[in-house]
């Protein structure tokens, strides 16, 4: 093993990798992984025996490197079990590089685990200096592709990055908010309270060329005698208190965004002079007289129906039509088909690092809660109880006793019964023969005409779902 310290030596210096991340090492037999430790001890390593604890010490200390034996307890003559784990961890992270050790003559299983994601095989025995080697350039290889995705992160044009979702919708409504971002139009944002207007706001000021801040105002927030201040701003001496020039949130967005949120609340008073805005594009502080042209776009936002408004005499029609050159409306949370926990894990990762707290995870009967709950509040009121349940949750898992939500045991096995595909399948086998048997009246020919099968294949059918 004289090399493998001379290596260690020479390369100590330059490596940069030594003791800064932890290496695990998989591997059942007691003297393999005291001889791995030793030939890697310039890593801090950590070991695990079988699938249960390799997967505990990986979420515990998240290795960038792997080092693993296929053969793995209860079955260690088969490779069940290391397949099963290689799995598992690529699952966690996939950016893991997992070095397989395998036996001279399993070239097969070799491969198969590459195809899997492994980073590289060596066969057994192992030499230590082309261990230790691959191990240092997997850990290289780690950081350059870590390193890689942070500058793609930097430099990425989709404004829209933190907006999370995968519903059909709502990535319509970011490819709307990507191709109106560039021009000067005004947005009005309709939804739920709590459904992300201010996150597509934002989206929309930073995929656009504007140079000027992104400024927002709760028109709800504030009171009507100060709202017009507030947004026009005023000059000194205007009203009592008013001992210097004050710039208002229309003049501090100039050259940049101003989101109204809330703007149904806008008093009728300030609703004119708001329209006299958008039709000048200049302004006057409150006390002062001189017209300041404003470069300035604007997206309201409300929760409210501004036509209901209108027909009520409660918000003005040309005003409406000034702001809605480009309507969105934001679906709520309970109709983003499977938003709810894809955000749910989102934000119990980004708490738990906020809480200081190991990683989180979420039981089943959470995911189901989740699933189920209607969210009245949105978005805004799921980020409230996953913040928390990080920090009231005892154990690493996250149920939903500790989110406050109910879970009804019958609607879960209803829904695992949905998800099930065999079972999906089988169903819809059923209705749809069942259904073309009815139609014409028991004739199997003519049955599977209208199925588009062969008559054999319906009598198999029958057979199958046991229907006489």
């Amino acid at each position: 093993m004289s090399s493998s310290s001379s290596n260690t030596n020479n390369n100590s210096g330059s490596s940069g990798l030594e003791r800064q991340q932890p290496l695990l090492i998989v591997e059942d037999d007691l003297a393999l992984q005291k001889q791995l430790k030793w030939s890697l001890d310039r890593f801090e390593s950590v070991v695990a025996d079988d699938v249960a604890s390799a997967v505990l010490q990986f979420r515990r200390h998240s290795p960038a490197v792997v080092t693993m034996d296929l053969g793995l307890p209860p079955d260690q003559d088969s490779v069940t079990e290391g397949f099963k784990c290689l799995e598992k961890l690529l699952e966690l992270d996939p950016g893991v590089k997992v070095i397989v050790l395998t036996g001279q003559n399993d070239q097969d299983n070799a491969l198969r685990a590459i195809r899997m994601g492994a980073y590289d095989f060596l066969a057994k025995p192992v030499d230590p200096d082309v261990l230790s080697l691959s191990v240092e350039r997997a850990y290289r290889l780690y950081e350059l592709q870590k390193e890689n995705q942070r500058l793609q992160n930097l430099h990425r044009s989709d404004a829209l990055g933190g907006l999370i979702t995968r519903d059909a919708g709502m990535l319509k409504i970011c490819r709307t908010i990507e191709k109106v971002a560039p021009s000067d139009a005004t947005v009005l944002l309709l939804g739920e309270s709590g459904t992300g207007k201010e996150v597509l706001a934002q989206g929309l000021h930073e995929a656009s060329k504007r140079k000027g801040r992104f400024v927002a105002i709760n028109c709800a927030a504030i009171p009507e005698n100060l709202l017009e201040s507030e947004l026009f701003g005023y000059e000194k001496g205007a009203f009592t208190g008013a001992s210097k020039t004050t710039l208002g949130k229309i003049e501090t967005a100039n050259g940049g965004t101003l989101m109204l949120d809330e703007i149904g609340d806008l008093p009728m008073s300030l609703q004119a002079k708001l329209l006299r805005f958008l039709q000048e594009r200049t302004i006057e502080r409150v006390g002062g007289r001189q017209e300041i042209p404003i470069d300035v776009r604007i997206v309201g936002a409300t929760h409210q129906d501004l036509k209901g408004q209108i027909s009520e005499g409660r918000f003005r029609e040309d005003l409406y039509y000034r702001l809605a050159e480009i309507v969105v409306d934001i679906p709520p949370l309970r109709e983003r088909t499977g938003d709810a926990v894809l955000l749910a894990h989102a934000f119990l990762r980004r708490y738990a690092g906020e809480q200081r707290r190991s990683v989180f995870t979420l039981a089943t009967d959470a995911l189901h809660a989740i699933e189920a709950h209607s969210w009245p509040g949105n978005v805004r009121e799921l980020q409230n109880l996953l913040k928390r349940a990080c920090i009231m949750a005892d154990g690493e898992r996250v149920s939903a006793a500790d989110l406050g939500l109910r879970v009804n045991a019958e609607k879960v096995d209803e829904e695992a019964n949905s998800l099930d595909l065999r079972l999906v399948r089988e169903q819809a086998e059923r209705l749809a023969v069942v259904t073309a048997l009815a139609r014409v009246d028991g004739s199997i020919a003519k049955a599977a005409d209208l199925l588009g099968v062969s008559r054999p294949t319906l009598y198999d059918l029958l057979e199958k779902l046991k229907i006489k």
